[in-house]
């Protein structure tokens, strides 16, 4: 029988392995897996150590209790100055849009380009910005009956940590603080354009909407003068002395114009006054619209170029400065809705400013013992496999052999 049909009827053959044979091949090979194992260990840490990337990350905390100085006598509500859970949700929702259309608009450094395409995708804000809130939901177990007050502190944010990588220290630690940077004037910025769609919407559909008022004040007030002339002419045709009756009832009801002369005369003058002050304060509204208006005019244009919302705020705060001047100084109607326009502006701009304290950013490198497991393990296992087949082969040929 030649050796190649030896060779097939032994390779044909059963081979049984017994624990014996493997604590025998243990002893043998153990040496060769160790030293394998240690160096796929060092080639993984040697490309973690020079290729590795690195993690950078910042804690911007989330301030709720802030002092505001509005240099104009105004106070702020503190507690609208951190942002809340729902504020957020609709910054998540709205930031990656935000990111995409810079992209596309903005001159922004190759370098610069590739974080601002990261925080274009939705998922990025959803794994790279970590909330803590009050009350976690460990301690929520712990507690065994919930009070409203710590259902709204389950919801109270404390602090955002964001999360961003680079492949050297210098470009994570960029990354994260150009995150952070982008994460507060983004979300300014897009608090100022709802401020300003929620005016520009009023100045278009409320205008309307007083203009008609105002018309149909005026026909009101021709027929409460009418009335009152008659009214005139029907004391003087016939005269009451008796005593007015106090009692209130409007002068709309059918059963009022059995009421004495005088009682109908009186309420028929509190309708014209009424509807005169009516008409003063839809007035005193169309010119508190049109000095928005004004505002809107300067501020639109700058909005479609400006994407830094902090910057912006201040922009705009400029610009109502500058209309606050050209009041007159007892013009209270003007003062009020430009009281009501800085308020806003502050708010947004102590919100994302002061609100969001930025700690020092940290960067480290990730997957030091990851990576250095995955070497040592891919190592073993291809000695493991070179063992086991050159064993095999060996103990193939020693039964040939023998046969």
């Amino acid at each position: 029988m030649s050796d190649l049909s030896k060779w097939n009827e032994t390779s044909g053959a059963e081979i049984e392995i017994s624990l014996a044979d493997v604590v025998e091949f243990i002893k043998e090979s153990w040496k060769h897996l160790v030293l394998a194992s240690i160096a796929g260990a060092v080639l993984g840490f040697s490309g973690w150590y020079f290729l590795g990337s690195f993690k950078a990350e910042l804690i911007l905390v989330n301030n709720t209790n802030t002092n505001i100085n509005t240099n104009a006598n105004i106070n702020i509500n503190t507690n609208a100055i951190g942002l809340d859970l729902l504020t957020w949700r609709t910054l998540q929702k709205s930031l990656p849009s935000l990111a995409n259309h810079i992209i596309t608009q903005a001159n922004l450094a190759p370098e610069h380009k590739d974080i601002y395409r990261t925080m274009s995708d939705p998922q990025w804000w959803a794994k790279s910005v970590v909330l803590s809130y009050a009350i976690t939901k460990s301690d929520a177990k712990d507690l065994a009956m919930i009070s409203k007050d710590l259902d709204i502190a389950a919801t109270k944010i404390l602090s955002f940590t964001i999360n961003a990588g680079g492949q050297t220290k210098e470009s994570a630690l960029d990354h994260v603080r150009l995150a952070s940077q982008f994460f507060r004037s983004g979300g300014a910025y897009l608090q100022l354009k709802t401020l300003l769609n929620s005016y520009e919407s009023e100045t278009i559909g409320t205008v309307a909407e007083i203009q008609n008022k105002l018309t149909q004040t005026q026909v009101d007030q021709r027929y409460y003068q009418e009335r009152i002339k008659t009214l005139e002419e029907l004391l003087k045709r016939f005269p009451n002395r008796s005593s007015v009756n106090t009692q209130s009832i409007d002068s709309k009801e059918s059963g009022s114009k059995y009421l004495p002369v005088e009682n109908q005369l009186i309420a028929a003058n509190n309708d014209l006054s009424q509807s005169k002050e009516a008409l003063s304060r839809l007035n005193d509204r169309l010119v508190q619209i049109a000095l928005m208006k004004q505002f809107l005019d300067q501020a639109i244009p700058i909005a479609e170029k400006q994407t830094d919302g902090i910057l912006l705020t201040r922009t705009f705060l400029t610009i109502e400065e500058g209309l606050r001047k050209k009041i007159a100084s007892d013009d209270l109607k003007g003062r009020q809705v430009l009281d009501q326009l800085r308020v806003q502006l502050l708010t947004i701009e102590a919100r994302f400013v002061r609100g969001l304290e930025a700690a020092a950013p940290i960067a480290k490198k990730t997957g030091r013992l990851k990576t250095t497991a995955v070497g040592s393990a891919i190592a073993g296992f291809f000695m493991l496999a070179f063992l086991l087949g050159r064993k095999i082969v060996r103990n193939l040929k020693s039964r040939v052999h023998q046969s």
